[in-house]
C-alpha cells in the first residue's frame, strides 16, 4: 500500500491546512525552503517535492506553505500499520508513505483467493478513506513488486520505468542516459555487465523486483499460537466484550493442552472500525493455560487502566496471541499439598504484577560470577530466571555476604598494623570506626578470562566489628606493593 499524499491529508485531517485551496508543506533544505510535500491539487498544478518555495510560488501566487513534520508523518504511518494487523501479522512499514503485507494464508475472511484479493483491497481502502486518507494497492509475489505497482500504478511490473528500483537517483540519471527506461528492457540485459557498470546494487534491486521474494521484518513477530473473533456488527459494551475474551481463552488454552504447552504472556488486541487498536498484554510468573485465571487477570488489568478503553464505534475484531509458551505438562498433585500452595503464591504473583507493574514486583537472581558486585541482580519477578543456583550458606557460620551493598563501593580512610593485614581503624563519613574484631582476609581475583586489559585489582575482603557491636564489609583493593604501591580501602556492605 502507497499513501502519496500522507502528508498533506494528516496536516488536512489535524485542520492545519486549508481544504479548498492548494497548499504545500516545506522544510528547510540547504539554507532554503524547499517542498517536501503537497495536496493533490497543488501536484496537478505542477508543484513536485525538491522545488524550492520561491519557484512554488512563482507558478502559484499565494500558495499556502505548512511547516513540514516528519515525525508525525511517521507516527500517523506506525497507527496505520497497527490497523493493518487484522489482514495479517505478518506487517512492515514502508517510509515514509508504504506499507507492506504478507498475507499468504490470511485470505479466508475475504473469499476465495481470486476474491480475497479484491476483497481484501477494497476493504482496506473503505477503512483508510473513512479516515481521510487515499491508498493505492497492489499485489506482487515479492515486497518490492507490490511496493511499485502501488507507488507506480499499472498491473504488469516489467511496464514500469526504472526509477521504480530502489536505488540512487544517480543510478536512475544514468539508466536513462543509457537508453534502459523501462524495467523490461533492464530484465533483457545480461546482469554481469549491468553490475560492472552500474554496480551490483542495481542488480540486486532488480533481482528482489522481478523473482527474488525477501522476507520482510515484520513490525511485530507472528505469534505461536493466536485465535480471533470477527463481528458482523461492531461491539460496544465491555460486557460483551469481555465474554468474548473468556471465550478466546478457552480456545487458546485448548490449543495449548493439544501440544503441551502453556503460556508465559498473552496479549489481546481490540480492533475498533475506526483503525485504532487497543493492546492489553498480562505476564504470569509460571506457565499456565487455565482460562479461568486468565479472565481474572484481563479484568484486573482492565481495572488498573490510567485510560478506560474507549470503544467509539465499536470493535469489529478481538484477537488473543500468546507470544510466550513454555512446556507444561500434567503435573500429579502431591499429598502435602505443596504443589497448591506453589500455584496460590503464582496466582497472587500474577495479580500483583497486573495492579502494580510488570517491573515493580521484581526478586533476586543468582549471577554466574564470584565478583560481589555481578553476583546478584534483580529483574522482574516473571521473567525466567538463569540456570543458576545460590550457594547455600555453611550451617552455625555467619553471613559471608551482607544485606546491603553499596554500589559503587565507599572510599574510607583505614589504617592497617602491617601493610597486608586488616585494619584496626577506618574513618566513613567522616565518622572514625575502632576496629574490635576482624576476620579475613577473603581474597578475590578479577576476572581476568572476560576483561582482556582493565580487568581490575585484588581484592582482600574482612569482616569487621566496632567498638559499637556495628559490623561491616571492607576490602583492600590491590596487593600491596605488587599491583599498588599504597592499595586504596572500600567499605562496600553492612550486616544487619
Amino acid at each position: 500500500m502507497h499513501l502519496p499524499y500522507l502528508s498533506a491529508e494528516r496536516a488536512m485531517r489535524a485542520n492545519a491546512a486549508p481544504r479548498d485551496a492548494p497548499f504545500a508543506l516545506i522544510e528547510k533544505v540547504g539554507g532554503a525552503m524547499r517542498v517536501a510535500a503537497t495536496d493533490p491539487s497543488a501536484h496537478a498544478l505542477g508543484i513536485v517535492p525538491g522545488l524550492t518555495l520561491a519557484d512554488a510560488r512563482a507558478r502559484i501566487p499565494g500558495l499556502a506553505a505548512i511547516d513540514h513534520d516528519p515525525a508525525a508523518d511517521r507516527a500517523l504511518l506506525e497507527e496505520l500499520a497497527d490497523g493493518c494487523d487484522r489482514y495479517s501479522p505478518t506487517v512492515a512499514t514502508d517510509p515514509p508513505r508504504g506499507i507492506v503485507i504478507d498475507i499468504v494464508g490470511c485470505l479466508h475472511p475475504f473469499g476465495d483467493d481470486a476474491l480475497g484479493e479484491t476483497g481484501l483491497a477494497a476493504d482496506l481502502r473503505r477503512r483508510f478513506e473513512r479516515r481521510g486518507l487515499s491508498p493505492t494497492t497492489a499485489f506482487a509475489a515479492t515486497p518490492d513488486a507490490a511496493l511499485a505497482l502501488a507507488t507506480f500504478g499499472g498491473n504488469i511490473v516489467m511496464a514500469l520505468p526504472v526509477t521504480a528500483l530502489r536505488v540512487d537517483g544517480e543510478i536512475h540519471r544514468a539508466l536513462r542516459r543509457a537508453g534502459l527506461r523501462t524495467l523490461d528492457a533492464l530484465a533483457k540485459r545480461p546482469r554481469a555487465p549491468l553490475a560492472a557498470r552500474f554496480g551490483m546494487a542495481t542488480t540486486e534491486a532488480l533481482d528482489r523486483l522481478l523473482d527474488r521474494a525477501v522476507p520482510i521484518a515484520p513490525r511485530r513477530h507472528p505469534p505461536e499460537f493466536a485465535v480471533e473473533t470477527r463481528f458482523a456488527e461492531p461491539i460496544v459494551q465491555t460486557d460483551a466484550v469481555l465474554a468474548t475474551l473468556d471465550e478466546l481463552m478457552r480456545r487458546a488454552a485448548a490449543m495449548l493442552a493439544e501440544r503441551a504447552r502453556g503460556g508465559r504472556r498473552f496479549e489481546a488486541a481490540l480492533f475498533r472500525s475506526d483503525g485504532h487498536v487497543a493492546r492489553l498484554g498480562i505476564d504470569t510468573g509460571q506457565p499456565t493455560r487455565d482460562a479461568g485465571i486468565l479472565a481474572r487477570l484481563f479484568r484486573e488489568r482492565l481495572d488498573t487502566l490510567a485510560d478506560p478503553l474507549d470503544p467509539g464505534f465499536g470493535y469489529d475484531l478481538i484477537r488473543l496471541a500468546v507470544p510466550v509458551t513454555e512446556p507444561l505438562a500434567a503435573e500429579q498433585l502431591m499429598l502435602g499439598g505443596g504443589a497448591v500452595a506453589e500455584a496460590e503464591l503464582a496466582a497472587l504473583i500474577d495479580r500483583l504484577t497486573i495492579r502494580l507493574g510488570r517491573g515493580r514486583v521484581r526478586r533476586f537472581r543468582a549471577g554466574d560470577s564470584h565478583i560481589p558486585e555481578q553476583a546478584a541482580f534483580d529483574l522482574p519477578i516473571t521473567d525466567v530466571a538463569p540456570p543458576v543456583a545460590w550457594d547455600p550458606p555453611e550451617p552455625g557460620e555467619p553471613p559471608l555476604r551482607p544485606l546491603h551493598l553499596f554500589d559503587p563501593p565507599q572510599p574510607i580512610e583505614a589504617i592497617a598494623e602491617v601493610p597486608d593485614g586488616p585494619p584496626f581503624r577506618f574513618r566513613w563519613r567522616r565518622v572514625l570506626h575502632e576496629v574490635r574484631r576482624a576476620e579475613g582476609p577473603e581474597r578475590i581475583a578479577a576476572e581476568w578470562w572476560r576483561h582482556h586489559r582493565d580487568a581490575g585489582l585484588t581484592r582482600d575482603y574482612y569482616r569487621v566489628e566496632d567498638q559499637a557491636g556495628r559490623r561491616f564489609w571492607v576490602f583492600r583493593n590491590g596487593l600491596y606493593g605488587v599491583e599498588r604501591g599504597v592499595p586504596d580501602w572500600y567499605l562496600h556492605g553492612l550486616f544487619a
